[in-house]
């Protein structure tokens, strides 16, 4: 690997089986002894497994499976689960690592996870990144019982991947990657899901293409997948050969940029089969609203909120290299996402942005667009704002609006629909 790349000292460090855990370490139990799963009792069998024990894993028993899954020959406790217990915990942990770090060189990255930036700290502690990845995670032990792993690399893909792959099977928990190990390590990761930022359908789109390893990936032409899926085609390269220029502190940076943003509570419960119609008619709001203020985006997030009794969700972003107001690639930008992060709970609310607005002042095109097509599209787009503004936003939909899961017709019947 060339050394031109930049190479920090990241630690990403991730609580192990944190729900679960946290449930043990109150009721005094070991959880690598003892067999318990958080799971909401009231749905019976059919409830979803939201974590369980190192002990049960062990067993061949996954979190995000369902209770009858379970072998019925291994007993097990149930308990219910207590967000606001899980929270307190993960705020104790996250205090113990500002002890080690400022806060400017932490990124939360969910409840159990955060990658630390310590390059800077190194000649203070007088000790190496792994010494120093030893002292906090025994510091997280010794204050909450938490038992954690721990990801060393130059960049927080390799600090994340050496974490995911193989910290969870070191008798330390902690493992460390460097540029000398993306062929050794990186590449023979198989399948590709399990490599960080490639779901199931992204998975069978490459599997499609010949492409089954992480080596296949990096060793694939870089211009060919970026005509496949656009700015993350080159991004699932870059990722495969050890690439990663993003910061902590590009994180951090609070936006002070113009944005819009679109967030729908549901009135009932949602899964993957039925919310991307919904994403999909949230992306057509939003886009309508930058046309009509002549805006463009550069960073599109989606947020997804799961149901009442969970009380968790996701909220993440793209950034983009060119800026657009496309439905199609708004909508692509927001599944890839979802595909990402999505843990298969039953979601209630659903929250999409368009950040980073400039005004369109002209047509940009990618190496990929010509430009009849494009401005074919934005005709098109012109003609359909045209209508539903004199006729009303239900006097053109799309044949999905009709389906029973879209909310199209009842939130077009609200004055201007809900915006933040």
């Amino acid at each position: 690997m060339n050394n031109a790349y930049p190479t920090r000292n990241i630690l990403c460090i991730d609580l192990k089986s944190f729900f679960a855990s946290c449930e043990c370490i109150e009721r005094g139990y070991n959880p690598f002894t003892y067999p318990l799963v958080v799971a909401n009792k009231k749905q019976g069998q059919g409830a979803i497994t939201l974590a369980v024990t190192p002990y049960l894993k062990e067993k061949g028993i996954k979190s995000r499976g369902r209770l009858y899954e379970i072998d019925p020959k291994i007993k097990y406790e149930i308990v219910n689960p207590r967000m606001g217990l899980y929270i307190a915990k993960s705020k104790e942990v996250i205090s113990i690592y500002l002890d080690f770090v400022s806060e400017e060189d932490l990124l939360v990255y969910s409840i159990d996870e955060c990658f630390l930036d310590v390059t800077n700290y190194l000649k203070m502690y007088k000790k190496t990144d792994y010494e120093l990845a030893i002292d906090i995670l025994k510091t997280i032990y010794e204050k909450t019982g938490l038992t954690a792993t721990c990801g060393i690399g130059p960049n927080m893909l390799l600090a994340k991947v050496s974490m995911d792959i193989e910290a969870k099977h070191t008798k330390d928990n902690i493992a460390k990657w460097t540029y000398k190990d993306i062929e050794k390590k990186l590449w023979t990761i198989f399948p590709l899901s399990k490599m960080w930022g490639i779901g199931k359908q992204t998975e069978n789109s490459l599997n499609k293409m010949g492409i089954y390893s992480v080596g296949d990936l990096a060793k694939f032409d870089s211009l060919i997948l970026k005509e496949k899926f656009g700015i993350i085609g080159l991004e699932l390269w870059n990722h495969a050969n050890g690439i990663d220029l993003s910061l902590i502190k590009d994180f951090k940076k609070i936006a002070k940029s113009e944005s819009f943003s679109h967030s729908q509570v549901l009135f009932k419960d949602y899964n993957e089969n039925n919310i991307k119609l919904i994403i999909s008619e949230m992306v057509e709001v939003l886009t309508t609203r930058l046309r009509e203020h002549k805006k463009m985006t550069r960073c599109i997030g989606l947020g997804i909120s799961y149901s009442k009794n969970i009380n968790d969700g996701f909220y993440h972003h793209i950034k983009l290299d060119v800026p657009t107001d496309s439905s199609k690639d708004i909508l692509n930008y927001c599944l890839i996402i979802f595909d990402k992060f999505y843990d298969y709970l039953p979601i209630r609310k659903v929250t999409v942005v368009c950040a980073d607005l400039e005004n369109k002042e002209c047509n940009q095109l990618n190496l990929f667009e010509s430009e009849n097509k494009l401005n074919a599209e934005n005709n098109i787009n012109e003609i359909i704002d045209k209508i539903k503004e004199k006729y009303g936003k239900n006097s053109l939909l799309k044949a999905t609006s009709l389906l029973e899961d879209s909310t199209a017709k009842e939130r077009n019947k609200k004055i201007g629909g809900h915006f933040e």
